[in-house]
């Protein structure tokens, strides 16, 4: 009896890391832009690791707020770092993480839905759409994520300063909470089309149903994407942030347009400014 219960004992112990270990799922908190290219990343972490992962999807200012208010978060990866910065000067995050790609801003709209925009004039359905509403022929709607707590949204405003045509745009504008939710805005049947992550544009569920072309990056301020792991991070978390920054991971991010730290710019339209 006593040998038996001895052996019941051993086996437990043997047993708790791996118990521990499918325990340690943590929540991921990670801006819009990432959502396919991220997913793509967890599946192939989740393969190489057997670690499982919670993604969390959603705008970076509004996960900066939730974080500094403690929010049960493990790992940040923001699409603008003055997020992450400010976190961690308010003793949020495990030091200041570091920078995990560029991202850039495309026009995106439905396929035959008018004249894709030409790389010089990318804004010409904007041009279209207000021309369109000024001779009552409807309101068709331009499609970019709140400027208040999205980064590509903060992007989209700025190229339609730059281009003259933000305060025009007023009655138009439809804002998505997140620059996820504006891209599914600019395909709908009564937008023009839409500012969005190039990232998003590029996905297999998107490209197959939509046509887009590059905002250039001169006409915004740089899109410079950092990630921190949180405060009292576990060992998932921390394996997750590793292979981030390798370069199975890196190359899906390259992969969905993101431009990586060291890395050349993949986009095809030569001659933009680079940060």
């Amino acid at each position: 009896m006593r040998s038996r219960c001895v052996a019941w004992l051993l086996g437990l112990v043997l047993l708790l890391p791996a118990t521990l270990a499918k325990a340690d799922i943590p929540t991921v908190a990670a801006a819009s832009d990432l959502q396919f290219a991220l997913t793509e990343a967890a599946e192939r972490f989740r393969a190489e690791t057997d670690r499982e992962l919670r993604l969390n999807f959603g705008s970076s200012g509004n996960f900066r707020r939730q974080i500094s208010q403690g929010a049960p978060f493990e790992l940040y990866l923001s699409a603008d770092e003055a997020y992450v910065l400010a976190l961690h000067e308010e003793g949020r995050t495990e030091g200041e993480g570091v920078v995990y790609a560029i991202g850039r801003l495309a026009w995106l709209q439905r396929p035959g839905r008018d004249d894709l925009p030409g790389e010089d004039e990318p804004l010409a359905g904007v041009r279209e759409a207000l021309a369109a509403h000024a001779a009552g022929e409807g309101r068709p709607r331009l499609a970019l994520a709140n400027p208040e707590h999205a980064p590509y949204g903060v992007a989209a405003k700025q190229a339609l300063e730059h281009a003259g045509l933000w305060e025009e745009t007023l009655p138009l504008r439809v804002m998505g909470e997140n620059v996820s939710q504006a891209a599914q805005f600019a395909l709908s049947s009564d937008a023009r089309g839409g500012l969005v992550a190039w990232s998003l544009a590029l996905a297999p569920s998107l490209a197959d149903r939509s046509d887009h072309v590059l905002i250039p990056e001169a006409w915004h301020a740089p899109l410079v994407q950092r990630m921190a792991l949180v405060q009292g991070a576990g060992e998932t978390a921390r394996a997750f942030y590793a292979w981030l920054q390798e370069e199975p991971a890196r190359e899906i991010l390259a992969e969905y347009g993101f431009r990586l730290p060291g890395h050349d710019d993949p986009s095809p339209d030569a001659g933009v400014a680079t940060p």
